[in-house]
């Protein structure tokens, strides 16, 4: 990993996030897995973030992360976790049914 340039600015500042499914279910595995990982992938495209590694297992997923320095990892898992979670709610609906009371079905945990 090499530093990042801004206008005024050199930096390199990359966080380590793991997301954890309601309960540990096992959701993440088959056509959501892929979702998942689309949706992370172009939400950090378009927040200028980028993703150094990744995985997405059954029941969680890591990301390591490099993010300019305007954007604090509240923000940055903000707007991870809600588009993502917006969006497989609306592409698969039996994920709604089963985490009817969540605004988010994925809890996030920094490590």
């Amino acid at each position: 990993m090499e530093y990042r340039y801004g206008s005024h600015t050199v930096f390199k500042i990359q966080y380590h996030f793991v997301f954890v499914t309601k309960y540990r279910y096992k959701v993440l595995k088959g056509d959501i897995g892929l979702k998942v990982r689309e949706l992370i992938r172009q939400t950090c495209e378009a927040f200028e973030i980028e993703i150094l590694k990744g995985v997405v297992s059954q029941d969680h997923i890591h990301v390591l992360v490099s993010a300019p320095p305007n954007l604090a990892p509240s923000e940055i898992m903000r707007r991870i976790k809600g588009r993502t979670s917006a969006k497989l709610f609306e592409s698969f609906p039996d994920l709604k049914k089963r985490y009817w009371g969540a605004i988010s079905g994925l809890v996030v945990t920094s490590v």
